[in-house]
């Protein structure tokens, strides 16, 4: 089972929006406040794609709303990526997550899951029609490039694929976790400098 039977043909952003919140392509709705769609213009140069909505993401609606997203607002601005022309989306639209009192704390979604949610992804892609697209951490990487890509071997190298370039880096929020937060977020910011160096 996928999303695919839920995606209308020809469909504009506004209405995969729309869509995508009665979305039942795998289990995760059952326990999410809501799907959260991608944001941004439709005609992005850039499209951005994270792991799944985090907590705040969730309850707000948003993408990167978060502290992983204050993050690469920053890194974006450093990197002289207008964020103004960035669509920004997930590869998994539902937050996973098991509740720990009266904390929610993040799962990865599964492999099931990610090819569950493919078909949205799919369709953002062929709407925005972006120059480039950046995955941000493992999980977006895999859904682009496959699952043998490894985001520790080919981080920061941009791919050629048939209708974009590629490149993958870590989520925002790796960074936020990282032992050496300042050398990690200077290695995430050498990555988006150099794709935006591609983009010339």
């Amino acid at each position: 089972m996928t999303a695919s039977e839920y995606i209308p043909d020809g469909a504009d952003l506004e209405t995969l929006r729309k869509a995508a919140g009665e979305c039942r392509g795998c289990d995760l709705y059952r326990h999410a406040t809501q799907a959260v769609f991608g944001a941004g213009p439709g005609d992005a140069r850039v499209v951005m794609i994270g792991e799944q909505p985090g907590d705040r993401e969730d309850v707000v609606g948003q993408p990167f709303v978060g502290p992983a997203g204050r993050l690469l607002n920053r890194a974006l601005a450093e990197a002289a990526i207008d964020r103004s022309m960035v669509y920004l989306t997930n590869a998994v639209k539902h937050f996973k997550f098991e509740e720990r009192g009266k904390r929610r704390i993040h799962q990865q979604p599964g492999r099931t899951e990610i090819v569950a949610c493919r078909p949205w992804l799919e369709a953002e892609l062929a709407v925005v029609r972006p120059e480039l697209v950046v995955c941000l951490g493992a999980v977006a990487a895999r859904s682009i490039f496959g699952p043998s890509f490894r985001v520790t071997r080919q981080r920061g190298e941009v791919i050629a694929l048939e209708d974009y370039r590629a490149a993958a880096t870590v989520h925002p929020s790796a960074v936020l976790r990282a032992p050496d937060r300042d050398g990690a977020y200077a290695e995430f910011l050498g990555d988006l400098r150099a794709m935006r160096t591609a983009m010339d």
